[in-house]
């Protein structure tokens, strides 16, 4: 169900919070609609949650997007834009940014999430900007395009990924089909 109720999101088993679009002015829709602090219950309560793409971005504690602008801060770190030039290899043109089409991960641990999901899968992503956790243990994969990035982070009840599940085939409805299994 797609909701702004406070009510609603308070009441279900499983919570995604989705994104496409700038940081600041999630963060500023989900301050007006009165929904970060339901969302920080449904993490704290333990319900399995899934943030995809800004989503994950939006769990850090800050970013760096159109200037300095406060997250979530359920997890230590930034968020902050792919370096330029970005380059696979020396020698090698330049990578485009924003990073967008399909891209493997690497596994950096297990998790129920990832069940069924071999090491090096393909998953659909487009974003510009990449999460940098404080500890890399919150890491679940890591994606290279240019540099290394944190594709993922999984930490109790909390699962992020950069990639686009649903935009991602059968292997993107395996990780949404594991998040539903959880809890």
């Amino acid at each position: 169900r797609v909701t702004r109720d406070a009510k609603t999101i308070e009441g279900a088993s499983h919570v995604v919070l989705p994104g496409v679009g700038a940081f600041s002015e999630c963060m500023r829709r989900l301050e007006g609609y009165g929904l970060v602090e339901p969302v920080m219950r449904a993490i704290e309560s333990g319900k399995p949650f899934l943030g995809i793409c800004l989503g994950l971005q939006l769990l850090f504690e800050e970013s760096t997007e159109f200037g300095l602008h406060r997250g979530l801060g359920i997890i230590k770190g930034r968020v902050i834009r792919f370096p330029s030039p970005l380059k696979e290899n020396e020698g090698e043109n330049e990578l485009k940014v924003p990073h967008m089409g399909w891209n493997s991960i690497k596994k950096e641990k297990d998790s129920p999430l990832l069940k069924d999901v071999p090491d090096g899968s393909f998953f659909y992503f487009v974003h510009s900007y990449l999460a940098v956790p404080a500890d890399p243990s919150v890491s679940l994969t890591t994606t290279g395009y240019g540099v290394d990035f944190v594709s993922s982070i999984s930490i109790e009840n909390v699962f992020a990924c950069q990639f686009h599940p649903e935009k991602s085939q059968r292997l993107g409805l395996r990780v949404l089909k594991n998040f539903k299994e959880l809890g």
